[in-house]
């Protein structure tokens, strides 16, 4: 009984932690310049007002807000789109291949894969510079989905590895007996490792969504995402914070849509990839 006294206060704590900066940025975004500043703080958005909004959607008369609103957020959606595909093809083959294959340097092989996603991401960061360059991919959307592809490919193998362990070899036998390749019999378990595959591609969409060094180093201009377009309302001498809050409520739309209609399918992958071999 003691424990459930504690447990409702914590969790209430926690809440109030994680929404209450949430819930500020909402309520900054719905004031003008001046109640913004002015004292005594307004905890409330009263009276409220959609003005930071309908500037960045094209509703008034600064159109150029909207352009590059709208040039940011199609670069946001296709990158992360073009990744989440490109690492969900890579890692249902791979998770196949080294839950079901056997063959010499297997362990080392996913070994040295999953220990990349200990590498920070500015330790690489001057040497991808200098390979990006010389590719001709700085800032450009396929540089920008290179990157992503590379740096979250790892987690959705590791998923999708430890996903297929959850499925009965026996399937993949019982194909091959009737004449299927390897291919064939991944094909035909597929629609089993669905949550996983799911689990994958949320994972991938969101990592993608919040990333800011990454775009902010390269893809600085014509392909930067929301992330990056959110600190130029940050000029000299002026903070906008309604628009930079305005700004920042809409870009948080998409994960959350994502997590409030596929949260079942991203809790029961994850818990089927962390079962123990």
């Amino acid at each position: 009984m003691r424990k459930k006294y504690l447990f409702y206060p914590a969790l209430l704590l926690i809440l109030c932690w994680t929404l209450f900066p949430i819930y500020w940025a909402l309520r900054t975004s719905l004031l003008n310049d001046a109640d913004i500043t002015s004292q005594p703080i307004k905890y409330f958005p009263n009276p409220a007002s959609i003005n930071n909004y309908l500037h960045l959607l094209g509703f008034h008369e600064q159109t150029s807000i909207w352009q590059s609103f709208s040039r940011a957020l199609s670069n946001s959606l296709i990158t992360c789109l073009l990744a989440t595909i490109i690492v969900v093809i890579i890692s249902v083959v791979s998770g196949y291949v080294f839950a079901r294959l056997e063959f010499h340097g297997k362990n080392m092989i996913f070994f040295m894969i999953l220990i990349t996603m200990a590498l920070p991401a500015y330790t690489v960061l001057i040497p991808l510079y200098k390979i990006m360059i010389s590719l001709e991919l700085v800032d450009t959307q396929r540089g920008i989905t290179l990157i992503y592809v590379s740096a979250f490919v790892p987690l959705s193998i590791w998923v999708m590895r430890n996903y297929f362990k959850t499925i009965p070899k026996e399937l993949d036998e019982a194909a091959m007996v009737d004449g299927a390749s390897k291919l064939r019999a991944l094909w035909t378990i597929l629609p089993l490792t669905l949550p996983g595959v799911i689990t994958a591609a949320i994972l991938t969409f969101l990592n993608a969504w919040s990333q800011f060094l990454i775009p902010l180093v390269f893809a600085p201009s014509e392909t930067k995402p929301l992330t990056v377009l959110i600190t130029e309302f940050n000029g000299r001498y002026t903070m906008e914070y309604g628009m930079i809050t305005a700004a920042g409520m809409l870009t948080m739309i998409p994960p959350i849509l994502i997590v409030l209609f596929l949260n079942r399918y991203l809790i029961n992958g994850l818990m089927s990839a962390a079962v123990k071999e």
